[in-house]
């Protein structure tokens, strides 16, 4: 199976991270269908882009959200019967940041339902064509929190927690069928779901050895990379990408 004729699905690909990953992706050579949940007009926007720019390669944009265990399924049950699906990245994320004692478990399933459960039935279901062919590659984009801990951030640690888990036994289980499961464990990335942290991004700036926060090119070379050849040994990996934030003591108010 040549580049070109390879597929990689990337949840959450219409902005932010995932839409780097997916422009990345394409540059590679890969053809690349993408999910988004409601920011259609930017996602056909992207995959026009794409088209323009390769067109000898295929892209699609499919409208899922992923908190929503039918649409999941249905996706699921769409990609199960792609004969060149290579690679499965599940980069859509939703955050909940809210002290532990008060919690709300509803909004906390929520959470785990997108992070988690739909990435563990996407990942099922790219089994099929990839253990076929006997090559494939899992990427998912993780936290940092799920190991360092953070005020806040329990239900979200828990998430990118249980992924890091699940992709430690599924390497485990497929790595002699010639797939790969691995997940990166960003810092903080500059995109939109930070901008909660702008008024404290000096400060946070300040403890981060690297002075800054991570460009979303920086996360998706390295998604390029776990998909290549070369990382075929890499598996059941998690490889942290933070600027050396988790190597340090840490933020502080």
């Amino acid at each position: 199976m040549s580049r070109k004729e390879k597929l990689v699905l990337v949840t959450g690909g219409g902005r932010g991270i995932g839409s780097k990953v997916v422009e990345t992706l394409a540059a590679a050579g890969y053809d690349v269908a993408f999910s988004y949940r409601s920011a259609a007009s930017t996602a056909e926007e992207l995959r026009t882009t794409l088209v323009q720019q390769f067109p000898s390669q295929t892209f699609i944009a499919l409208r899922a959200d992923l908190a929503n265990a039918d649409e999941v399924e249905a996706l699921a049950e769409e990609m199960a019967n792609w004969p060149n699906l290579y690679g499965f990245v599940h980069n859509s994320g939703a955050t909940y940041d809210k002290l532990a004692a008060m919690i709300d478990q509803p909004r906390a399933e929520q959470i785990m339902q997108v992070n988690f459960w739909s990435m563990t039935r996407l990942a099922a279901a790219s089994l099929r064509p990839m253990m076929r062919s006997r090559a494939g590659r899992i990427v998912g984009i993780g936290s940092i929190v799920a190991r360092q801990g953070a005020q806040g951030n329990a239900s979200y640690a828990a998430t990118k927690g249980a992924m890091a888990s699940y992709m430690k036994s599924l390497a485990v289980e497929v790595a002699r069928k010639g797939v790969t499961a691995n997940v990166i464990a960003p810092g903080y990335v500059d995109t939109e779901m930070l901008a909660a942290y702008e008024g404290n991004r000096e400060l946070i700036e300040k403890q981060i050895p690297c002075g800054r926060f991570a460009r979303p090119d920086e996360i998706a070379g390295l998604v390029r990379y776990l998909l290549a050849p070369e990382a075929a040994y890499i598996t059941g990996a998690e490889l942290t990408i933070d600027g050396g934030l988790s190597a340090s003591v840490g933020i502080k108010n």
